[in-house]
């Protein structure tokens, strides 16, 4: 139980922070950096060495026609869930929240999923985040614990809301832990602080982390499959490496985080950081996670949704020229739901009823 950013194949893209140089895993210092004015991005580049992770100068765009975004129409406010006669709850998704506690609670509220006072009001409706839920924006501990919370009262009311993890939620925690000490990371040395604070990290989260909260990411599940939909953070096959089915992914990640070994939990959130992989003639990808899973759809986060389209504004939303996100972006014909709708760069947190309808 959310939900990525994009030039040239350049074989080693380092930022040095604190002494160390750190691959820019995914993008630039800051918010998710847009192309400058005037460049395009290039092909995917296949020639790049073992163990790289692609930085925002690598990122393509695409421009293709057998892509749409789904708009959804917004729910009145305080509306509460519909409930099923028999049977379990409706089911509904969370793209990457990223800290931004304010826009959670009012996208909640919108589908009826907690009332006015941000207690659960949707009975035995099934919610799933999918993950991100710290780093770049204001209150990701609090998020964190509204999570925690929704988790609870969900199950009390006969429904639930669980979590899968999320890339940041691995670098959070590998910042925890290891802070300076140097790990290999394929394309220079790297340290999980210093990619931390590259990618957003936050130093209010970091004061306010607690044990509790370190538990419960350690324990969250990377791969579900729910009523034919498979969910997962990263729209990458990366995840193959680590199971050929969900308990073994679930178990693997976590045997991972248990041996507490720094350059393999390196190892792990860099292939979790992993995107694209559905784009262009992706549905080949898409078919061998649904193959080895189960499900008939891949639902994900991580690449916000106008850097699928290879179409972004202005970061602060002023003079914004990229698409206005709605709704989740159905593409790889038909067979992918991209549920980040940038929260990050002045998009749209999205909540989103499964299944779609397209």
């Amino acid at each position: 139980m959310t939900q990525g950013a994009g030039l040239g194949p350049e074989a080693e893209r380092t930022a040095t922070l604190r002494d160390f140089r750190v691959p820019a895993y995914v993008h630039e210092t800051g918010p998710y950096a847009s192309t400058p004015p005037g460049d395009t991005a290039p092909p995917v580049d296949d020639s790049y060495p073992e163990g790289y992770t692609p930085t925002r100068r690598d990122l393509p765009v695409i421009n293709r026609g057998d892509t749409m975004q789904v708009p959804v129409d917004p729910a009145p406010a305080a509306v509460s869930a519909p409930e099923p006669e028999n049977g379990p709850g409706p089911l509904f998704v969370v793209g990457d929240v990223h800290g931004y506690l304010d826009e959670l609670m009012a996208a909640l509220r919108e589908k009826g999923l907690i009332d006015a006072a941000g207690q659960w009001s949707a009975g035995t409706a099934r919610l799933w985040f999918l993950g991100d839920f710290t780093d770049r924006g204001p209150d990701g501990i609090g998020v964190i614990d509204l999570v925690m919370r929704l988790s609870a009262e969900a199950a009390a009311a006969g429904g639930y809301c669980k979590a899968l993890m999320g890339n940041h939620e691995l670098l959070l925690l590998g910042a925890k832990r290891f802070g300076d000490t140097p790990v290999n990371s394929g394309a220079g040395t790297a340290t999980f602080q210093a990619a931390w604070l590259l990618n957003g990290g936050q130093k209010t989260d970091m004061d306010r982390l607690q044990d509790h909260h370190l538990q419960w990411m350690a324990r969250l599940d990377a791969v579900e499959e729910v009523d034919g939909h498979l969910l997962l953070h990263s729209d990458t096959t990366a995840y193959l490496d680590y199971g050929d089915s969900i308990e073994a992914v679930n178990d693997t990640v976590r045997e991972t985080l248990t041996r507490n070994d720094a350059d393999e939990c390196w190892d792990l959130f860099r292939k979790f950081t992993k995107r694209f992989a559905f784009r262009d003639e992706g549905t080949d990808a898409v078919r061998s996670l649904l193959d080895t899973y189960g499900g008939t759809r891949v639902v994900h986060g991580h690449s916000p949704i106008p850097y699928l389209l290879g179409e972004v504004g202005s970061e602060d939303g002023e003079d914004s020229t990229g698409p206005v996100v709605e709704g989740p972006h159905v593409y790889a014909e038909g067979l992918a739901i991209a549920m980040d709708g940038g929260v990050t760069m002045a998009g749209k947190l999205l909540v989103q009823q499964l299944p779609l309808d397209i």
